[in-house]
């Protein structure tokens, strides 16, 4: 199974939110399926997905040096007084999209401030 980066990324800019609706699992997800991927067995929470993606061929990456590239996954566990679920998002090539168009990979004030943890996965 291969993804189809730009199949999933036009689906996330074809279906954004203007704001955040709390629902950036479901839209990442689609857009995976979107890109040709098995997503039968999702898991339900965005701080999940790192393992579930693996065996679909993505693969985390070094952060040292960091530069996002189309199609990167951003999966960011919860921090203490945010939600439970953590955020995820995909790279489009110029923003982080998940079930909205946002200003940064962080996705909102809560994770911008306390940063927590996060992985990228990569195809």
């Amino acid at each position: 199974m291969v993804l189809d980066i730009d199949a999933a990324v036009k689906y996330l800019k074809e279906n954004a939110e203007p704001r955040s609706m709390g629902r950036c699992a479901t839209y990442v997800r689609k857009a995976l399926q979107a890109g040709g991927l098995d997503m039968s067995s999702w898991p339900v929470s965005a701080k999940d997905y790192g393992r579930f993606l693996k065996p679909l061929g993505l693969r985390s990456i070094c952060l040292k040096n960091y530069l996002p590239t189309k199609g990167d996954i951003v999966i960011i566990q919860p921090y203490l007084g945010g939600g439970v679920h953590g955020h995820i998002a995909m790279y489009d090539g110029t923003q982080w999209i998940s079930d909205f168009k946002q200003r940064d990979m962080w996705g909102g004030p809560g994770y911008r401030t306390n940063q927590p943890a996060y992985e990228v996965y990569r195809r």
